[in-house]
């Protein structure tokens, strides 16, 4: 065997040693040999990121759909409405107590912000909707029973005895009856929703109608913001859930007070530097001109005035005078002359004039 064939046998046995070589390494560190590297697509990017809300949150969003739906303006900064709902929870306990003559305990599951047209798709049907006005905000606002609500509470006024589950007859409309008993429990919790705001403000919550497709319980934008607060009753071995939904445009007159942090909270105002100012404004320079006449002039003629020119004003003695602060009228009074000084005598105040809104 020549030198040549040598060194070729040589170098065929090297590339099989690197081979295995490699192999073992693949296997040492991955189990498996390197696999090229594969471009991730949008769906597999979202649901790594938590993007992919699946079909419980009606839709599949996106990342950048998911970002934009974050803007959303959070209940938290509306301080006094987490207290109106936990009043709400504690006048709900009596007044249902006294309406279903059974020991009931209302609790609230959670507060949370978002928009009205995904609360529609995430509502679990069979579910009674009713459609209810804030007469004094003029707007509208929505509160939904779930089907375990409504059983429970037709269950328990029609007399079914208590340890036992109500019974759920699902995939039929609702009768008449449970329609009517139902509307007597979203009176009773609208009438308990007005008390708790009225330390805030005074407001009256009328029931509408009562609707069982989402679609006719439209009451805002699909895209509008609303506040949710899902409320739990439980009636001993019975209960459900009661939700109510307030868009922010119905919120909007009382938006102020619910901003405070506490009842009575005065928006940045202070009591001792009120005071302050109020003493101070007393012993404050005004500047009150005397108006003797008004005339209207050409410009020719304004641009002719040099020194020395005269003008003539139509202001005798005992005329009738105006008195201003700047450029509103104040007083009227008369020229006159005290001790060789020209004095003005005031007769009466000129009545204020409220602005024109224009």
């Amino acid at each position: 065997m020549s030198g040549t064939e040598a060194g070729g046998a040589g170098t065929s046995s090297d590339d099989d040693l690197a081979a295995a070589w490699g192999a073992e390494t693949g296997a040492a560190e991955g189990g498996a040999a390197v696999q090229p590297q594969r471009v991730l697509n949008q769906a597999e990017i979202d649901s790594l990121l938590g993007f992919d809300d699946g079909p419980a949150g009606g839709e599949n969003r996106t990342g950048m759909q998911k970002i934009i739906s974050s803007g959303l303006v959070s209940y938290e900064r509306l301080p006094m409405l987490e207290i109106v709902f936990d009043r709400l929870v504690r006048i709900m306990s009596t007044s249902l107590r006294n309406f279903t003559s059974d020991n009931v305990e209302v609790g609230i599951d959670n507060i949370l912000s978002l928009r009205f047209g995904d609360y529609l798709n995430s509502i679990p049907l069979p579910a009674m909707l009713a459609v209810f006005k804030a007469e004094e905000w003029d707007n509208y606002g929505l509160m939904v029973v779930d089907s375990a609500m409504i059983y429970s509470i037709v269950d328990v006024l029609l007399g079914g005895r208590r340890g036992t589950a109500a019974m759920r007859i699902e995939g039929r409309p609702y009768t008449t009856i449970e329609r009517t008993l139902v509307e007597r429990l979203i009176q009773v919790v609208l009438t308990d929703l007005s008390a708790s705001f009225d330390p805030l403000c005074p407001v009256t919550f009328r029931f509408e109608r009562l609707e069982v497709n989402p679609r006719f319980a439209t009451i805002s934008r699909l895209s509008n913001a609303a506040v949710l607060a899902r409320l739990r009753i439980d009636m001993e071995d019975r209960g459900g859930r009661l939700e109510l939904l307030l868009p922010y445009a119905t919120l909007e007159p009382v938006r102020e007070l619910l901003l405070q942090q506490f009842m009575g909270e005065k928006f940045g105002r202070d009591s001792i530097w009120e005071t302050h100012l109020a003493e101070e404004l007393w012993s404050t320079d005004v500047d009150l001109a005397v108006v003797l006449d008004e005339q209207v002039m050409r410009l020719s003629e304004i641009m002719a005035l040099t020194p020395g020119s005269r003008i003539v004003l139509n202001c005798g003695p005992g005329a009738s005078v105006q008195l201003r602060c700047g450029a509103t009228p104040l007083f009227e009074g008369r020229v006159g002359r005290r001790k060789n000084h020209i004095a003005v005598r005031i007769d009466r105040e000129v009545p204020r004039v409220a602005p024109v809104e224009r």
